[in-house]
C-alpha cells in the first residue's frame, strides 16, 4: 500500500542511519581516547577493576618513591659506615703502634684525636631528609630503633596490606647521646689504670711502658677491635639491605608496568579494528544517507499521479 502519511521506507532508512550514526560516533569516542571502556556505561564491570587497579598502580608509584628514600638512606648510611671503619681502623693500627716501647705516645695520642674527630663528623653528617640512623640520641619521643621502610601495596580478599622492610637501628648506631650505647661511644673500664674510656674518648697520653700501662693498652687495643668487627657487621647488614630495597624497587616496577598492561587489555581500544570500523561505518552512513533520500522522493512519484 502506498500512503501519503506513513512514509515506510524514509522511516526505514531513517532508523538505520540513526543507527549508523549512533555506531560511528561510538567509534569515534573510541579513536579520539584510545579506549574501548572510557565510562562505566560503556562496561560496568570492566570500568570498575579497571578503576581499583589504577588507583592501585598509584599507590605502587608511591611505593617506588618510598623506597627510592629509603635506598638514599641507606646509601647515605653505608657510605658513612664504610669511612667510619677506615677511622676506626687508623686509631687501631695507632694503638698497635704505640704498644711499641719508646715510642711517643702523646704524638700518637695527637693522631687518634683526629680520628674520634673524624669519626664524629662522619656520624653526625650522615643524615639524609632530616633522618640519621648514625647518630641518634635514644631519649627522643620521636625516636624508633626500628627503622622501617615502605616495600609493597597489596589488595587481597581481606583489604589492603601495606609491607615494610625493617632494620635494626640499634645494632648499626655509632653514637648514642642518650645513653652512650653506641659502639664508638659505648664505655669500658680499665682493668689496671680504672680509666672509663671508649672508642670515641680514649687516651693513651698519659700511658707508660710499665706492665699495668700496657696491659690497658692491649685491652683498648682489643676493646677498638671489638668496635670494628661490630661496624663490620653493621655495614654489611646496610649492604644487604641495600641490595633487598635495589631488587624490590624493581619488582614494583616491573609490577606497575604488568598492571598497567592488565587495565589496557581491559579498557584500551583496539586502533587498527576501530580504523576498519570507522571506515565501514562511513560507507553505511553515506549509503544510508543515499537511502533516506531515495524514500523521501516516493511523495514525489504520488503526486506524479495526479498530474494531466
Amino acid at each position: 500500500m502506498t500512503s501519503i502519511n506513513t512514509n515506510r521506507a524514509a522511516m526505514t532508512a531513517l532508523q538505520s542511519l540513526n543507527t549508523t550514526n549512533a555506531r560511528l560516533e561510538a567509534t569515534q569516542q573510541r579513536i579520539a581516547t584510545g579506549l574501548r571502556v572510557a565510562s562505566a556505561s560503556d562496561n560496568a564491570a570492566y570500568w570498575s577493576i579497571a578503576t581499583t587497579m589504577r588507583s592501585d598502580n598509584s599507590s605502587l608509584s608511591t611505593v617506588q618513591d618510598a623506597l627510592g628514600l629509603g635506598a638514599a638512606t641507606v646509601d647515605v648510611t653505608y657510605t658513612a659506615m664504610n669511612s667510619a671503619i677506615e677511622a676506626t681502623k687508623e686509631i687501631k693500627d695507632k694503638l698497635v703502634a704505640a704498644r711499641q716501647s719508646g715510642v711517643d705516645k702523646l704524638k700518637i695520642q695527637a693522631e687518634i684525636q683526629e680520628r674520634q674527630n673524624q669519626l664524629r663528623s662522619i656520624s653526625d653528617s650522615a643524615s639524609f631528609s632530616g633522618e640519621n640512623w648514625l647518630s641518634v640520641d635514644s631519649s627522643q619521643a620521636s625516636y624508633n630503633p626500628t627503622k622501617s621502610i615502605v616495600s609493597s601495596f597489596a589488595r587481597g580478599p581481606s583489604g589492603v596490606t601495606i609491607q615494610t622492610i625493617t632494620f635494626d637501628g640499634d645494632a648499626g648506631k655509632l653514637f648514642d647521646d642518650n645513653d652512650q650505647s653506641g659502639i664508638l661511644d659505648m664505655e669500658d673500664t680499665t682493668g689496671n689504670g680504672g680509666v672509663t674510656y671508649s672508642v670515641f674518648t680514649l687516651d693513651i697520653s698519659t700511658l707508660t711502658s710499665n706492665p699495668d700501662d700496657t696491659s690497658d693498652l692491649e685491652q683498648m687495643i682489643r676493646w677498638v677491635d671489638t668496635a670494628l668487627s661490630a661496624m663490620t657487621t653493621a655495614a654489611a647488614n646496610l649492604g644487604a639491605l641495600k641490595n633487598r630495597l635495589n631488587t624490590q624497587a624493581s619488582f614494583v616496577k616491573s609490577l606497575m608496568e604488568a598492571v598497567e598492561r592488565g587495565v589496557g587489555a581491559l579498557v584500551d581500544a583496539d586502533m587498527t579494528q576501530e580504523s576498519t570500523r570507522l571506515q565501514a561505518l562511513q560507507v553505511q552512513q553515506q549509503l544510508g544517507v543515499q537511502s533516506l533520500s531515495i524514500a523521501n522522493q516516493n511523495s514525489q512519484t504520488i503526486l506524479s499521479l495526479f498530474r494531466n
